[in-house]
């Protein structure tokens, strides 16, 4: 059966066709470093993730492109009021977002591109717009996109554009010279440089100094990574509009076949709502890695097919960690009753159970595929009892290949010589941690510094300064 996925564009499921035939280049539009990652963030990365595996496992070269967008108003305003370079603050949250994806499991992307460091692209992109009459500028540098010169403008969404509500970007200066657009759904690609504004947060453009607006980034560096057409364009279900139709409509009146395929994954809910920072109903990648192995935050993010609402709630963990110690249990068990364990190259090798492939060949439909999973599960426990060494053998490779494609193979998690990926993860986020309270020190910032120090200590995380730097470790490692 042919990789079926659904087409949100469309709005139906189709044949994944590469345009390369036995490749598959993708774009997934990553974090906005403004702050600690959560575990709606997560949701989004391990979707990808494991549509990046399964392809690869179907013997496709793919190339995945995940940006990060480290220039933003939300980065300027939470910058400024911590009283840190903006660019400082960008970069350390994206260390926060890259310890969360390494935390759990998420494979590096092909290309990690910045926003920062893409300017020339995106102005080029933008030059491009203004010259065939799909933008305009107004005032010393905004540059705003024509959405009446571009008559599929809300294909994406399946909307007409007299129903959209306005874009949303600021039309006007804080100091009285107005740069006003000519409709209220016209978007900025690009905004001119406030009174306010750090002076390093602007660039030089023929229209004058400013930066980019959110929408024309992507655009411009899926064209540098992945050419003019590419395979699929993927992200979180909130940015299908206005960032993804803004997308599609810039590439497009550029000239550019832009996303062949989009993805859209959903959200993760508490109490029915969407799962975000201003509703303060965010739950934080660390804060949960400090009581919860990654691995079983994995297996929760990953179990629920990636269009479906993941519901949260505390039970949630609770289960995800039962049924991983069944999984990892039999695995060990079947490892030593074997006397050896198969190398990653053994494992990839050997034949999936044909409902497996059926299941994630159907728009990834990973419960059904853990269906599978379970059921090969329950034979192997059985055969353990009375089966024969082969059967085993063919039972623990058969599950450790399916839970490869996941993302969750036990032996890869925790292996004999490799250590927990657990202790790896929570290394890594301490590591930040102990980074802020660094620079914090640097500027003399005491409470800032104290303030890491006790929620290190809250998590039973003890800090010690050395003259080589500062050291952690669990209380529970003191006692041994």
């Amino acid at each position: 059966m042919t990789l079926h996925l659904f087409d949100t564009a469309t709005r139906a499921s189709r044949a994944l066709v590469p345009l390369t035939p036995g490749q598959v280049r993708v774009y997934v539009c990553g974090a906005t470093v403004q702050g600690a990652p959560h575990i709606g963030h997560m949701r989004m990365a391990v979707a990808f993730d494991v549509l990046v595996r399964w392809l690869r496992r179907s013997g496709l070269e793919v190339t995945l492109v995940r940006n990060v967008t480290d220039i933003d108003d939300k980065i300027l305003t939470k910058s400024a009021e911590a009283g840190v370079p903006w660019w400082a603050w960008a970069q350390r949250f994206e260390r926060e977002f890259t310890a969360a994806y390494d935390a759990l499991g998420v494979l590096r992307p092909t290309y990690e591109p910045r926003a920062t460091g893409h300017v020339t692209e995106m102005v080029e992109l933008m030059e491009r717009l203004v010259e065939r009459g799909h933008a305009y500028v107004t005032g010393a540098g905004d540059v705003w996109f024509d959405v009446r010169s571009f008559p599929e403008y809300g294909a994406l969404t399946n909307q007409r554009p007299e129903d959209l509500a306005p874009a949303d970007d600021e039309t006007d200066q804080p100091d009285g010279e107005g740069s006003v657009k000519r409709h209220p759904h016209d978007f900025a690609l690009w905004k001119a440089s406030k009174p306010s504004d750090p002076k390093t947060a602007s660039w030089p453009t023929p229209y004058g100094r400013g930066r980019p607006g959110w929408h024309l980034e992507c655009s411009a560096m899926a064209e540098k990574y992945l050419g003019e057409t590419f395979d699929i364009h993927g992200g979180g279900l909130d940015l299908r509009f206005p960032h993804h139709e803004n997308e599609q409509a810039q590439s497009r009146a550029a000239g550019h076949g832009f996303a062949q395929l989009w993805m859209h994954s959903a959200w993760v809910t508490q109490g029915g709502a969407k799962m975000s920072k201003s509703l303060g109903n965010s739950l934080m990648v660390a804060t949960i890695l400090e009581q919860t192995p990654a691995v079983v935050l994995r297996y929760a993010l990953t179990a629920v097919q990636y269009r479906s609402m993941l519901e949260y709630a505390p039970e949630t963990l609770h289960e995800a960690e039962a049924t991983w110690t069944r999984l990892a249990g039999f695995v060990e068990r079947a490892t030593e009753r074997l006397g050896r364990t198969h190398d990653l190259e053994t494992v990839r090798t050997a034949p999936l159970p044909a409902g497996f492939t059926a299941a994630m060949d159907d728009d990834l439909n990973v419960p059904a595929a853990l269906a599978v999973v379970h059921e090969h599960l329950r034979r192997g426990n059985t055969l353990l009892a009375d089966g024969s060494e082969d059967q085993v053998e063919a039972e623990v490779l058969a599950l450790r290949g399916m839970l490869d494609v996941l993302g969750l193979d036990p032996v890869q998690w925790v292996g004999p010589g490799q250590g927990s990926r657990a202790e790896a993860a929570l290394d890594a986020l301490v590591q930040a941690e102990l980074a802020a309270r660094a620079r914090a020190r640097a500027e003399k910032d005491w409470t800032t510094a104290d303030a890491v120090r006790d929620r290190l200590a809250g998590a039973g995380i003890v800090v010690e300064d050395s003259p080589t730097g500062a050291r952690w470790s669990l209380v529970h490692d003191q006692e041994d």
